[in-house]
């Protein structure tokens, strides 16, 4: 890219409030560096580097570092750190340092008491049985968060697919963070604490009360973690606005509702609860009467995940798959790369564990319900290579 491109690309970044996060993605392309960015008390709020050993080694200022002081006139905003694989013009460096320096002054969250302080508060205004509002905007304040006009949550979570290092889960968790403010600089996140958790499970906080805004933070988050946490499957859910501060505990429960439906589906990315369909019909439940919602699982589904997780069999993905081609075997097969014969085998397994056969309507509907039940319960299968008997080479025993 030639430096006026490269500008070009960073102007433009800049104008579209594309957010911090991004800008330094463009200015690392610009100067054909490794960059990183920490902010006046040293946190780190943009990375733009070729692995995390790279960005490991900017941040300890590593061979062939730069660190270079980021000024908004006479205040020292953050510093950025770089390694250049080719020599920039000075004049095009000291022109991205200063638009980088008046993005981090732009977006740079007020300093909070702490990490800990943050996830305190999240319990606390996520929590069913709530503080008394009054005292719930007053730990805001202390925050320098503003909930009057409303807000949002969004649950963000990350599967590794490969071995992780130590700390991945703080770091995926301060990722997460700097995605939200990048377009809301007052956003908090904090580590889930819910039990059954797989992988890591980040809840956050966007104060504001315009849903645009709210989908851009959310977009913003799964950017940054596709970009700074490879080698990861990521589902993230995002509530409606919460007008009040009371209504934040129904908000965390339609974040998580969200993403579990998310992480069922076929292709990564960001749901609105908005868009969760049929789900909805089925959070009341789950609030007013959980013990029947676990009991309808119980009595549909529940024998299929407990099979794949004995066994390493993938019949409960089956079905899905099944029920989204509409009952269609032969394209249920295509989408799962496998033999029919083989699915006719694994639906059969369905019927004689769950007592309910796919080839009727009662049966296909009882099903579907079961697996919406269980993503409402937040319930994970597990997934394995197709091992039971009968599925190899696409031989099937014959029905008696």
């Amino acid at each position: 890219m030639s430096e006026l491109g490269g500008l070009d690309a960073v102007t433009e970044a800049v104008e579209s409030g594309a957010g911090l996060p991004e800008v330094v993605r463009a200015a690392s392309r610009a100067l054909d560096a490794s960059l990183a960015v920490t902010d006046a008390a040293g946190a780190t709020i943009a990375v733009a580097a070729r692995s995390s050993a790279d960005e490991r080694s900017l941040l300890a200022g590593g061979e062939d570092v730069a660190s270079l002081p980021l000024r908004v006139a006479d205040a020292v905003v953050g510093t950025l750190h770089m390694r250049a694989r080719t020599d920039p013009s000075p004049l095009v460096r000291r022109l991205l340092v200063t638009m980088i320096a008046s993005e981090v002054e732009r977006v740079r969250a007020p300093d909070v008491a702490s990490e800990n302080a943050a996830a305190d508060f999240l319990r606390i205004a996520l929590a069913r049985n709530q503080i008394p509002r009054e005292e719930l905007l007053a730990r805001a304040a202390e925050l320098s968060l503003e909930l009057k006009d409303g807000a949002s949550v969004i649950v963000a979570r990350a599967h590794p697919q490969a071995p992780t290092e130590e700390g991945w889960r703080a770091r995926a968790r301060a990722v997460a963070e700097r995605g939200a403010r990048a377009v809301v600089g007052r956003s908090i996140a904090a580590l889930s604490e819910r039990e059954g958790v797989l992988g890591v499970e980040i809840l956050l906080l966007v104060p504001g009360s315009e849903e645009p805004v709210a989908a851009r933070a959310a977009d913003a988050v799964l950017r940054e973690m596709q970009s700074a946490l490879s080698g990861n499957i990521f589902a993230l859910g995002r509530s409606r606005i919460a007008e009040d501060p009371g209504e934040l505990a129904r908000a965390a429960a339609e974040a998580l509702l969200a993403a579990n439906v998310a992480e069922g589906g076929s292709q990564e990315g960001v749901l609105a609860f908005e868009q969760t369909g049929a789900y909805r019909l089925l959070l009341s439940a789950m609030s007013e009467n959980p013990s029947e919602l676990q009991r309808f699982y119980a009595e549909t589904v529940e024998p299929l995940v407990a099979y794949d997780e004995q066994y390493e069999t993938e019949l409960l993905q089956t079905l899905e798959t099944f029920l989204e081609a509409d009952g269609n075997v032969a394209g249920t097969a295509q989408r799962l790369f496998t033999h029919r014969h083989t699915v006719y085998y694994r639906l059969e397994r369905v019927r004689e564990l769950t007592g309910l056969d796919v080839s009727s309507s009662d049966g296909r509907e009882k099903l579907s319900l079961g697996l919406k039940a269980m993503r409402v319960l937040g319930i994970s299968s597990a997934r394995g290579p197709a091992s039971e008997d009968g599925a190899r080479g696409g031989r099937v025993p014959r029905r008696t």
